[in-house]
């Protein structure tokens, strides 16, 4: 009877630690079940978390950046990049992979509660004419879904230390980071640690600037309206010849040098799109003709200058030696299939591309010596 009692009692107590540890791990779980929902209602739970979510950049067949009254679309069209608007002109792939691979893993670094109502402080208003308006960028599929929004404000600005109580009011620091927000949380504005200078709506910073190269010259001659301002060099074992130079005509060398070389690295800022000759002085360009050692033939007509920029054609063609090497010949097509691609388009050319080439017969000869009052004849005095 008694070994039963004390039986009896040593289930008693197991039970007591029994109920206590169902409390205590039920209170724990609790406190975790609880913290969890807290740090899920906290819109800093989004601290760490990719931006852009689960982004997958190679779905994306469209880019479309909007600010203002500038857009620009970045299209893909059977695996090529586009500028949509310069007419299907090449967009630049390295830059745009870049971009991609830079958005995809964004990550948050800190975040405000900012509604509707305050966007604008952070220029994170709706895309418009305002001067507080957002930078729109919006990604697409296949077939125009749509995939991700994103809106870019002003940039967030990493204050310097100070080193005196009175802080400078001039300082204003410098750009670290950026307000963002997107489609999924309007109540929250995201800061992200990268200010994304590279999102730029003009079309022209996202053309593919690959240009032509013109390497070993023969013979530069530019053509010009007035033909008496016309000119033609021709390469010899001692240097450039000025060809049919008069008698009185003697070419500065380093004013041809400077002259034939100077297509050696060509660019160009821009793509006319739909504009008439006359609009663009190539009704009447002045003709720039040369020919390589490799074969090459460019056929280069300028227009009008505007902004600095001249208006220019170019037409590649070629014929190589059949004697080349088969490295050396490959090379040579691939240049040429390259340089061909451009010969459907009017570019912009800054001004210091062509000048160096648009000079007149008189300025690449040497400067004749001036009369002066020692062999000025003197005329009659009157009586």
């Amino acid at each position: 009877m008694e070994t039963q009692m004390d039986f009896g009692a040593m289930n008693g107590r197991q039970l007591m630690i029994l109920l206590v540890l169902v409390v205590v791990i039920g209170g724990a779980a609790w406190l975790h079940s609880r913290k969890q929902a807290v740090a899920w209602s906290n819109p800093n739970s989004a601290i760490g978390q990719k931006l852009l979510g689960d982004f997958q950049i190679n779905d994306v067949a469209q880019i479309r950046m909007q600010h203002g009254a500038d857009t620009v679309d970045l299209v893909q069209t059977n695996g090529l990049w586009r500028v949509q608007e310069r007419g299907g002109y090449p967009a630049d792939f390295s830059q745009i992979s870049r971009f991609l691979l830079k958005l995809r893993d964004l990550k948050v670094v800190q975040t405000e509660p900012v509604g509707p109502s305050q966007w604008a402080r952070l220029n994170l208003a709706a895309t418009g004419p305002g001067a507080n308006a957002a930078t729109l960028l919006e990604f697409f599929g296949a077939g125009g879904k749509p995939l991700r929004t994103l809106w870019l404000g002003k940039p967030h600005q990493h204050q310097s230390a100070q080193t005196s109580a009175a802080p400078d009011p001039g300082d204003q620091g410098w750009p670290d980071g950026r307000y963002v927000r997107t489609a999924t949380n309007t109540d929250t504005v995201a800061v992200i640690a990268d200010p994304l200078t590279e999102v730029n709506p003009a079309a022209s910073q996202w053309l593919d600037k690959t240009f032509f190269r013109v390497e070993k010259p023969q013979t530069v001659s530019v053509k010009y309206p007035i033909v008496t301002n016309s000119w033609e060099l021709i390469t010899e074992t001692n240097g450039w010849k000025l060809a049919a130079a008069k008698p009185d005509e003697k070419l500065d060398d380093s004013q041809a040098s400077e002259t034939a070389d100077s297509l050696s690295s060509p660019s160009f800022n821009d793509v006319a799109v739909a504009l008439p000759p006359q609009q663009t002085g190539l009704d009447h360009p002045a003709r720039i003709g040369i020919k390589t050692a490799d074969g090459f033939n460019y056929t280069i007509k300028v227009g009008s200058k505007t902004n600095d920029n001249y208006f220019m054609t170019v037409a590649v063609s070629g014929t190589f030696s059949k004697t080349n090497a088969p490295d050396e010949s490959k090379k040579l097509a691939d240049k040429l299939a390259q340089e061909c691609k451009l010969n459907q388009w009017t570019y912009r050319v800054p001004n210091w591309t062509l000048e160096p080439l648009l000079k007149s017969r008189t300025q690449l000869l040497v400067a004749k010596p001036a009369e002066t009052e020692t062999n000025t004849p003197v005329a009659p005095v009157s009586k």
